[in-house]
């Protein structure tokens, strides 16, 4: 397994390994800039429950499944009370671009540095062709009003995301 790596299984019973946030802790708090260049930060959400997904690349095919599927389901997370923030290190430019070509409508972060994704513990290195590159391993967060973090899902299947996602909301 991978440096970084935790199996889904581990992660969702709230077996953690240093570095990698489970439930329980407390969200590490953040500012990004969003698809429109926007400062947006975790604080700005304070007593709503947040639902943060970490996905590699956007506009690959798994990446646009999962954002696809959270813009179809959104009444189902308004309904819930939860707002629902996307995070990758992709440039703000292929956010905005990405946000208009799906119409996707939520925001979606751009951790360039890769900062916030390593303080989550979801910054893994992957081995493809022979070459080495960091990306961010698909997860989400359910975190609670109280800025702890309620649920983790680990390797999350970008088909099965909504499902789990909006089952985490109880």
């Amino acid at each position: 397994m991978p440096p970084g790596r935790l199996p889904s299984a581990h992660r969702s019973a709230g077996c953690t390994l240093p570095g990698v946030v489970g439930p329980g802790d407390r969200a590490p708090r953040f500012t990004l800039r969003d698809q429109n260049g926007d400062e947006v930060s975790l604080d700005d959400f304070g007593g709503r429950t947040v639902v943060l997904f970490f996905y590699p690349k956007a506009d690959t095919p798994g990446c646009t499944i999962q954002a696809c599927g959270v813009r179809d389901r959104s009444d189902d997370y308004d309904q819930a009370g939860a707002v629902v923030l996307g995070v990758s290190p992709d440039p703000v430019e292929d956010l905005r671009a990405f946000d208009e070509k799906f119409g996707l409508g939520f925001p979606l972060l751009s951790d360039s540095d890769h900062s916030v994704a390593e303080a989550y513990g979801v910054w893994v290195e992957q081995r493809r062709f022979g070459r080495r590159r960091g990306s961010n391993e698909r997860t989400t967060f359910v975190i609670a009003p109280d800025g702890n973090v309620r649920a983790v899902l680990g390797q999350v299947d970008p088909r099965r995301h909504d499902e789990l996602a909006l089952g985490a909301l109880g």
